[in-house]
């Protein structure tokens, strides 16, 4: 990806303070992640399992399986410190563990599988290496254990293009640029959502590093086509 080389963790710790403001303005942000949550088909809400939310933030993506598996023991990484802080200030169970690390070092960090269940937002279009990240995430799984990847792609709709560059262009980078001072995470934002994956693609990819029973659904409103659910399955 052309947006590879731009440090996205240290970025976040820039704009952490005002994130959890921004994306609260953004129409079903909460909800769509929740829809994710759901399409993994988690079973008897958790009890059991074992879950990784890979990338957490703040801790949306984090609350979105706790809502669908409050039973679940979820491990919550994300490679910024600023934004890993404000996750932990909020209220969690015992059963929710936070960890500090970058996607390509959990094994460095002490996480281990396996997990029954893999929650990425907005992750992969992130990363220098998406296949290698891809190939870790789907050896963490138990095998059949599901991989939800909550992500952007716009390149397969022209229309979904269109919408997603006018809301960029004329609400998103003046809105991070008001609430934070520097428009710059928000202008990356746009442009590696541009540069991604389309979702033909995407699937594609997440078969060829591994995973099997791969689909994807969009989601309602105004980012259908533009926000999706990629599905797949460790192999059995």
């Amino acid at each position: 990806m052309s947006a590879g080389p731009y440090d996205v963790p240290n970025a976040f710790d820039a704009g952490a303070d005002a994130y959890d403001g921004l994306v609260g303005a953004n129409p079903g942000y909460h909800r769509h992640l929740r829809m994710s949550a759901q399409r993994m088909q988690l079973p008897d809400k958790g009890r059991g399992l074992r879950l990784l939310d890979i990338g957490c933030g703040t801790g949306a993506s984090t609350a979105a399986l706790l809502h669908v598996a409050p039973h679940a023991e979820i491990v919550a990484a994300d490679g910024s410190a600023g934004m890993l802080a404000r996750a932990r200030a909020k209220q969690w169970p015992a059963t929710v563990t936070f960890v500090h690390s970058r996607a390509e070092g959990l094994a460095e960090a002490g996480v281990a599988g396996p997990f029954d269940g893999i929650l990425a937002a907005y992750l992969v279009r992130n990363v220098a290496d998406p296949d290698a990240v891809l190939q870790s995430l789907c050896a963490l799984l138990r095998p059949g254990g599901v991989f939800a990847a909550h992500e952007y792609s716009v390149s397969d709709s022209r229309v979904a293009t269109a919408i997603w560059n006018m809301v960029s262009s004329a609400i998103i980078i003046p809105a991070g640029r008001l609430r934070s001072g520097d428009a710059g995470l928000y202008r990356y934002l746009r442009r590696s959502v541009n540069d991604f994956d389309g979702a033909a693609e995407f699937r594609n990819r997440m078969q060829r590093n591994g995973f099997t029973d791969v689909h994807s659904l969009s989601v309602p409103g105004w980012q259908h086509n533009i926000v999706h659910t990629f599905l797949g399955r460790a192999p059995r």
